[in-house]
């Protein structure tokens, strides 16, 4: 980023309604919120805005209801959660738009907020629909995005509101994530590595094909890795890859030692012949995997040698598991790389869901220099791409003061608070 965007921080947020986009887009069970990460990602937001006695608007999606009314996927069980999170009085209005959506987002009072229905209810939404961007707009005075799993989405709620309200700014999620990701994509210190799993090396071609610019060092880990592996001739077994991306995976390899970047697959694998929990398992002496058996995890050789080359870093970006975290005991490459990365003074970057869950499975989150909630979008925004969601904020002038330093998600908080269930 060659500026900083607007922060809500320089925003004159009293007596105002601010339309806040956050990403509630988590997952719900028996009627109420499963795990609510993201909303605790976004209460320094609202509160920041409720303390400087600004009315927030909350907006949000939820799902792939396709732009239709799907109650299953009702933002209703967030806004009880929220409301116990926030300690205040949340009302729930029954669509993002119209004239009871305006009717209430006019009577809200300091101290309270409203949270508008699944903005995916509209196909308008994804289609960046101009009209229905300005009836958002027309719900609130100023705009603040904090939802960075969302920017590289061009979305009504993302982009197309941002053309009808004044000066358009970062959340302090959105802040965290902009710097902590502009950080290790511009100017990381050195040495830089990464550590790459997950399913899929054609989710991330153009990533790696930007990091072989910047890091020293890739290690890879998870059903990827079988890919890189059958393109060097490893056997692998019965493991899982993608044939279609073996010529990617080559060209990566030999772009790699052209640029004097090492790639690290895999030095042994923990293997069943079957995926399935309870299934015998053992570990491979080397890296060839045998016929009958497929590879769940990295093994004990591989663990020890990754964690030798983290602890050199001074730089680590990490994303996507290395092994079937689900499930133990193929979870324990997994967990090894959390705690080796923990255990590091190295500016740390983590991104990807179950990255992200095993760090606080293991109670590591507060070790790690930034967790990023964006999935895809930090994907992007570290493959090179300018994301539509930031690129639509506002430049910050020369005289507004810096961010602080990266906000983590707010701590429990017990005390109840009740739902406005007025429609």
């Amino acid at each position: 980023m060659k500026t900083r965007k607007l922060s809500v921080r320089d925003l004159d947020v009293r007596g105002r309604k601010v339309f806040v986009r956050v990403d509630f887009n988590v997952p719900l069970a028996e009627g109420g919120v499963a795990d609510d990460t993201r909303v605790r990602s976004s209460l320094p937001t609202l509160k920041l805005i409720l303390e400087r006695g600004g009315r927030p608007i909350i907006a949000s999606h939820l799902g792939r209801p396709k732009g239709k009314v799907v109650p299953g996927m009702s933002l209703r069980p967030v806004a009880l959660h929220l409301a116990r999170l926030l300690e205040t009085k949340i009302q729930m209005a029954d669509d993002c738009v119209g004239d009871l959506a305006g009717k209430m987002a006019g009577g809200l009072r300091q101290g309270e907020a409203l949270l508008l229905e699944n903005l995916r209810f509209h196909p308008e939404e994804e289609a960046n629909d101009p009209g229905f961007s300005r009836r958002l707009a027309s719900l609130a005075d100023l705009y603040v995005n904090d939802a960075f799993g969302t920017a590289h989405r061009a979305h009504a709620s993302v982009v197309g509101i941002t053309r009808h309200l004044p000066s358009p700014a970062a959340g302090l999620l959105m802040d965290s994530e902009i710097a902590a990701l502009t950080r290790i994509r511009e100017h990381p210190d050195k040495p830089y590595l990464a550590v790459l799993g997950g399913a899929k090396v054609s989710d991330k071609i153009d990533l790696i094909l930007n990091l072989i610019d910047k890091v020293e060092a890739i290690l890879i880990g998870g059903a990827m890795a079988y890919t890189f592996m059958k393109a060097r001739g490893v056997p692998i077994g019965s493991s899982r890859s993608e044939d279609d991306r073996i010529d990617h995976a080559s060209a990566i390899l030999t772009r790699a030692l052209n640029s004097g970047v090492r790639i690290q697959l895999p030095l042994d694998h923990v293997v069943a012949r079957s995926p399935g929990p309870g299934q015998a398992w053992e570990t491979t002496p080397g890296q060839a995997i045998e016929d009958g058996f497929v590879g769940l995890d990295v093994g004990p050789k591989t663990r020890a040698l990754y964690a030798g080359e983290i602890a050199k870093a001074r730089t680590v970006f990490w994303n996507g598991p290395v092994g079937w975290c689900e499930v133990p005991p193929y979870d324990e490459g997994t967990r090894s790389l959390a705690r080796a990365i923990a255990a590091t003074e190295a500016f740390s970057v983590v991104g990807g869901g179950d990255s992200i869950a095993a760090v606080n499975r293991l109670g590591l989150g507060s070790r790690f220099s930034h967790l990023s909630t964006g999935g895809g979008a930090s994907l992007e925004f570290l493959s090179g791409v300018d994301l539509p969601g930031i690129q639509a904020l506002a430049e910050a002038s020369p005289e507004d003061a810096p961010p602080a330093p990266g906000t983590r998600p707010a701590g429990r908080q017990a005390a109840p608070a009740d739902v406005d269930r007025t429609r």
